[in-house]
Formats: structure tokens, sequence, C-alpha cells
């Protein structure tokens, strides 16, 4: 019987549930079977990676290693060529370790895991792998085994198109939409978190494996674009008081998705069995970012890059548009690649790109930058929009560094950048967007595990806890721990933690763009609809 179960709530997030649990929100107790969890069982606040993003957060609890030594920090990667500069799309083959299915599968245990990013192609595991972040039309060729897709599709009720992300609908968001247009498209994703628990509930009965893994994203894309029905100190009891009737049916419609994913859970955990130890962990939390923060025009301002001249033709039309940085790139020295990465890249002097920066002068001009950065203010109001730098030794130490930016920002309000070419350099949200906070959650209930809360856990510790509870030795190079209070007293004494070999790395990592245009244009179209690129 599966003794371990790991169920992902993306960008869940305690600002927003912790009234559904008490019952605090005018709508009263909207989830009590995972308040139930919480009061028989262990949890707290789980920091996430340096940079609270879906792909380096989800693949450090895939491998158990930060990003530093697992190689996957953004959606988008990109190389450098000097005269120009090519993006493409990170996958599972750029991870430099294996995924923990892979190494519980090398310990012939076998393993359900269902929608998590970053793992397509799928690896080879013992049991059952659905990766996450794939259209329907990619979803056979993506799965593991070969012969997984038919076994889904004889199950009664299940639609691909529903399962899988409908990039042509998520297109479609805006930053800000009306009302009555926000009520259509969260109802219109309500189905997607019900596909893949009515797949998960038939792979743990029929399977049993020792390990299970399903990962929701609907907390995350909800929050992202009806943040401000979620929040309580938006959503107050005068605001709802005075609201529309459809703006009142949009947070019944949100609250209606947090009781679904209620329901869920208990599904989950009672198809398992009461001998199963489940722990229940998003990726990051969520806040509202408030301020527009245009960090390419503001390193334009300082000087460092140039933007590309507009010719005036459709293909230049086009690349303004990108969402990607459009820059002279034989004039830049530092830059922001990608909005979702809040990462800024210092082009050091080379035979490719002879107008960088001078090796010798790196030190000095990065700590120039800094200083410059964290000068950034919000023109109407005088606050800081920065409120840390972080230099890449210090954020991603670890053999795969060198591919992390040189910098990464955190803003004052969480948000993401802009890369555009537009000014001013910062502004104000009309409506206050969700966006990534560090603090996601950590829940855990089962046998042996202790009645502890209010307790401050780290993501890679979520791998190291599954690794113990599976009875294996936690791999050497896995840089989480289990917490010395998780487990009762008389557990941990028949149970001890101990260490073992470390998981594998992977000889070889990265790939070519061999994604094909219609599946690279669905991704981007999808990233940008969440909000992780620009319209």
């Amino acid at each position: 019987m599966t003794k371990t179960m790991l169920i992902g709530l993306d960008g869940a997030t305690y600002t927003v549930l912790q009234p559904l649990l008490d019952g605090s929100c005018e709508e009263g107790v909207v989830m009590p079977y995972l308040a139930s969890l919480i009061e028989g069982g262990y949890s707290g606040t789980l920091k996430s990676t340096n940079h609270p993003l879906t792909p380096p957060a989800w693949t450090t609890v895939c491998t158990g290693v930060t990003p530093g030594a697992h190689g996957v920090y953004d959606f988008v990667r990109f190389e450098d060529m000097g005269h120009d500069v090519y993006f493409t799309l990170y996958d599972a083959r750029d991870m430099r370790v294996e995924t923990f299915w892979e190494t519980v599968s090398r310990h012939d245990k076998s393993v359900v895991s269902l929608n998590f990013p970053m793992m397509a192609p799928p690896p080879e595991v013992n049991g059952s792998l659905v990766p996450g972040f794939v259209s329907w039309k990619h979803l056979r060729r993506n799965m593991h085994p070969k012969s997984l897709f038919a076994r889904i599709d004889k199950i009664d009720g299940f639609d691909p198109k529903e399962l899988s992300w409908d990039f042509e609908r998520e297109s479609l968001i805006g930053e800000i939409m009306e009302d009555q247009d926000l009520y259509d498209w969260v109802e219109n994703h309500l189905p997607r978190d019900r596909q893949w628990t009515n797949i998960a509930k038939h792979l743990l009965a029929e399977d049993s494996p020792d390990v299970f893994a399903l990962m929701l994203d609907g907390v995350d894309k909800i929050q992202h674009q009806a943040w401000h029905f979620l929040d309580p100190k938006i959503w107050t009891k005068e605001r709802a008081a005075s609201a529309s009737d459809i703006a009142k049916g949009v947070r019944r419609l949100v609250l209606q998705y947090f009781a679904e994913v209620d329901e869920y859970l208990r599904t989950l955990i009672e198809t398992a069995g009461p001998d199963t130890r489940t722990i229940i962990v998003s990726d990051h939390g969520f806040t509202g970012a408030y301020k527009v923060v245009r960090i390419n025009t503001y390193l334009g301002e300082l000087g460092h890059l140039t933007w590309k001249e507009d010719d005036g033709s459709e293909a230049a039309k086009r690349r303004q548009m990108a969402n990607f940085a459009y820059l002279d790139w034989d004039n830049t020295q530092a830059f922001c690649p990608t909005p979702s990465s809040n990462g800024i890249v210092i082009r050091q002097q080379s035979e490719k790109c002879p107008n960088g920066v001078p090796p010798s002068e790196y030190e000095a001009f990065r700590e120039q930058l800094i200083a410059d950065l964290l000068k950034l203010e919000d023109p109407q109001t005088g606050e800081k929009v920065i409120q840390a730098v972080l230099k890449r030794e210090d954020a991603f130490p670890g053999v795969a560094m060198d591919q992390s930016p040189d910098l990464t920002l955190i803003l004052s309000d969480h948000g993401f950048v802009s890369v555009r070419n537009r000014a001013p350099s910062v502004v104000e949200r009309p409506v206050p967007m969700g966006t990534h906070h560090p603090d996601g959650i950590f829940i855990m209930h089962g046998p042996g595990v202790a009645q502890v809360s209010d307790k401050t856990l780290q993501i890679q510790d979520t791998t190291a806890i599954m690794a113990h509870s599976m009875g294996l030795d936690i791999p050497r190079n896995y840089e989480g721990k289990v917490p010395a209070d998780l487990y009762t007293a008389a557990h941990i004494a028949t149970h001890p933690i101990t260490k073992g070999r470390p998981s594998v790395s992977r000889d070889t990592f990265g790939h070519g763009d061999d994604m094909d245009d219609t599946q690279k244009a669905e991704m981007l179209a999808q990233l940008k609809a969440l909000g992780y690129l620009e319209d």
C-alpha cells in the first residue's frame, strides 16, 4: 500500500487559506478537511527558493537540491551569441541531477507522479509519470510509460482537453479583466483539477504505488487573476457589502474552487488509506503586486543597455512586442532577459562580446549597479521599489551557478519586473495583481507525525522528508533535512534518520531547441497569460 503521498498546491498561501480554515471570512469555514489535517498534524511555513518561481521551486521539490545544483532557474533560458541572444524553454533535460522519482525507482520502489512541471520529456520510472505544462495535443507522447494514455483514456469522464493546459483559452487573459470575463475564466478552470484528481484517484487505488505525487495548479492560476477577490485586506466586509452581483458571483466561484480542493484532499487521502503519510506543500506563497517596475527602462537610463532601433517593419514590431528583451546587443552590458526571471545579466567582455564589461572591472561594475538599483523609487510616492538585490553566489551557490542571473531582484511588493521599452520606469497598477511570495505552506499528517504548528521549513526539506517517510536513506547531496520534531519520540526511535549515497548526477544536460513551433507558441502564450511574460 502507498505509504507516502505528496500533494502540491501550486501557490497556496496562508494569507488566503487561513480565513477559509478558521471561518474568519464572511462565508465561514470553507476548507474543514484541510483544517482537520493541520489540527492533527505538523504544519508551518515553507520557504521557497531564493527566486520563488514555479520551475526552480518545483524542481527543487522533485530533486532535493536548490537551483544552483539542479540548474533550472526560469521557464525560459537563453544563449548569448554576442551579436544576438537566443531564447528557448527549459525542460527536464536541463536538470543536472536525477529526480526523486528516478531515485525511488532505483531502490525498487514504485511511483506515480502527476502534473509536476519540467518533467517533459518524462524520465523512465518504475511506475507512471504524467508531466505538467503540456498541451493536450502533446500529452500522449509525453507520458511514461507510452501505454499510460490508453489506460487513462478508459477512465470515466476523462477529457484530455480539460486535463491539459488550454493555451488558446489562456492566451485571452489580460492583466485586467472585467468581472464577467473573470467569472467565465475561473469557471472554465474548475474542470482541470477535477480531471487530475479523478485520474489520481484511479491510479492510486489501482496501483498502490510506494510514493504517490500530484500537483494541482489551479490555486496559482486563480490567485494570479482573482487576487483582489481573495486577499482579506482587499476583499473586506465593506467591499463585499457594496460589490455588484457579478463581483459577488466571482467571489463565490473562487471559494467554490477552494471548497472543491478540500474535497479532493479528502478523496485522495481516504483512497490511500489510514496508513499513508500525506505531505501537502506549495512551491511558493502569494501576495499582491501594486507597481510595475520596468527594469530595462531603468537600466537604459543608467546607460547599461541600448534598445534596438525600430525600422518600421512588421518583423521589428513583432520583436518589440515579444516576451523577451529586444535590444541592441552590440551596445548592451546589463539587461533583464524575461519578466519571470527578475534577474539581471551582466555581459562580460569576450571575443563574441567585445563591448561587454571587462572582467577586471566586473566586481566594481556589479557593486555600483546594486547601489543604483536600490535607489530606484516610485516617483509619485518616493518609496523604494527594490527591497534587495542578491548576488548569484549568495542566491544560487552550486555547480550550475554560472547559468543563473548575475543579480536577482526582490521587489518591495514581490512582483515580477517588466522588460518592455516603456516609460516611466515605475508606475502604479490600476488593480493589484497576484504575485509570488517566498512563504508557502507545509502540512503533514499520518502515522507517527507529531502535532506541531507554526514551524518554518525550507522547500528542499520536502524531498528529504519524503525519502525518510518511505524508509530510504536520505541521499547525501540532498540539501534539506527532516525536522527534529516532525515525528513523535516513539516513531523516530524505531525509524531513525539515516544518510545514504547521493542521488545520481547527470553526465549530460541541456538540449537543442528541438520543440516544434506550434508547441513553443502554445507554451509561450500560457506564460504570457499567467503574467510571467508580458502582453
